[in-house]
């Protein structure tokens, strides 16, 4: 099934510059950069609602913490009262085709008897704090591409490139969002068999974002090519209890490529890991994702090329806090070919379509990469993934919500639905685990591979 242009609106400015190399493209002009602050929000949605109403204009999204929230609690839910306006099912589902993707409506082919979505009123709560809006305006009339286009410069805080003239530039701007300066955060992931059986597998991580820090400068980003730093540790099953991992993701990926460690508990030594990257598999994930599918995308798009197709309005998971609760158990959400739908939240907005297909001289898993981003956040909500058959194989679905003591639009769970073996991998389960810290205070020491090997020990 194949996504009718029919149904895209080609923004203005990827009509006026989609035949520009992107080894040499142009800043957008001041006119561009103006619209960040008329029609378009600062980071470049558009601010108004859609013709019917049903998706509403941008307000500014969460701007205040709910009442009775503490941070460190699991989040409230703002909207608790809202209803279901719909519900999606494999008897129905042919009334919705043009709202959601090929893959998506796969979903329902193949669980035709459980699979299902439950529709809510559109709410666009997706927010960041003013100086990221100010930061994303400001790169707009600077941010380039470079190393053709497995780099950027010029580039700091906020979203690199608001008006994307590209599939490159809009990759970026998922890869590069605001999620605060540091976080620390439990949970996991689980990889149910057919039957429904699995194993958490828990998680220590810890992430230091030295793009994201108010005030960040540039020039200084460009000297250290440094874009964050991650480390994660197993807590769970004791059998892989200690095994940890550490990142450096860098700005400039074919310039510097990423560095990676990992410790190994049964050798007690830490080793470089080249191979943590592209299409390796995840950290066992039984095979269910690649390393590049983590966070929805990561990492060098060079065995890509990037097509920006264009908008179009979408149902997808939004403000997702029932899923988020600490009132739901594991075993509330996993259940056999799929989480639990009566607790997901669908709603319908405009997602930005990437088209990512490999390049004829590289290898990967995948040979082509269908990505819908939030428009409001510039989050992966959905990706639709062909194999070398140039069937479907699997879809990844980020369940979003507003971490509103930030603020930042970020998943609570990412899953990956394998349709061959009818699996999926759930990551990001956080119910029953202690929520993230943004307040977290970290530093370069404590990224580094000796602070890795202490880290596997304890």
């Amino acid at each position: 099934m194949k996504i009718s242009l029919k149904r895209l609106t080609l923004a203005s400015v990827a009509v006026s510059l989609a035949m520009v190399s992107t080894a040499t493209l142009a800043k957008v002009s001041p006119t561009e950069v103006a619209k960040l602050s008329k029609e378009l929000t600062p980071i470049g949605a558009v601010r108004t609602a859609n013709k019917d109403g049903s998706i509403p204009a941008w307000n500014g999204g969460i701007t205040s913490v709910p009442a009775g929230y503490t941070v460190g609690d699991h989040h409230i839910d703002p909207f608790s009262t809202d209803k279901v306006k719909y519900t999606i099912t494999a008897a129905n589902v042919g009334e919705y085709k043009a709202m959601l993707t090929p893959g998506q409506v796969k979903l329902f082919e193949t669980y035709p008897d459980t699979y299902k979505m439950h529709v809510y009123q559109s709410r666009r709560s997706a927010s960041y704090p003013e100086h990221v809006y100010q930061a994303s305006i400001d790169n707009a009339g600077r941010t380039e591409l470079v190393e053709g286009g497995n780099g950027i410069v010029n580039a700091a805080v906020g979203i690199p490139f608001p008006v994307p003239s590209d599939g490159l530039e809009a990759i970026w701007n998922h890869i590069l969002r605001y999620r605060g300066e540091a976080l620390t955060r439990e949970g996991g992931q689980a990889a149910p068999t057919a039957s429904g059986d699995y194993t958490y597998l828990g998680f220590d991580d810890q992430l230091m974002i030295p793009y994201g820090v108010k005030g960040a400068s540039a020039d200084k980003l460009k000297e250290t090519n440094i874009l964050f730093k991650f480390k994660q540790k197993v807590t769970e099953p004791a059998r892989l209890a200690g095994t940890a991992l550490l990142v450096h993701e860098t700005m400039n990926q074919i310039q510097t490529p990423r560095q990676a460690w990992t410790y190994n508990t049964g050798q007690r030594r830490v080793r470089r890991a080249p191979n943590v990257a592209y299409d390796t598999p995840g950290t066992a994930s039984d095979g269910l994702r690649t390393t590049d599918d983590f966070d929805m995308f990561n990492g060098a798009p060079n065995r890509y090329n990037w097509t920006l197709k264009g908008k179009q309005e979408l149902l997808i998971p939004y403000n997702d806090y029932r899923l988020h609760s600490d009132s739901l158990k594991y075993a509330d959400i996993l259940m056999p070919g799929h989480i639990n739908p009566e607790h997901v939240r669908y709603e319908k907005h405009r997602v930005w379509v990437v088209e990512a297909n490999l390049k004829s001289d590289t290898r990967h898993t995948y040979k082509k990469r269908v990505f819908f981003i939030d428009e409001d956040s510039w989050q992966i909500a959905v990706t639709d993934i062909y194999d070398n058959r140039d069937e479907l194989y699997r879809v990844g679905v980020a369940h979003g919500l507003n971490y509103y003591e930030v603020p930042t639009q970020w998943s609570t769970l990412e899953v990956f639905h394998d349709l061959q073996s009818r699996r999926y991998i759930a990551m990001g389960l956080d119910n029953e685990a202690k929520m993230y810290d943004f307040s977290a205070e970290l530093d370069d020491i404590s990224f580094t591979s000796s602070a890795l090997r202490r880290e596997g020990r304890r």
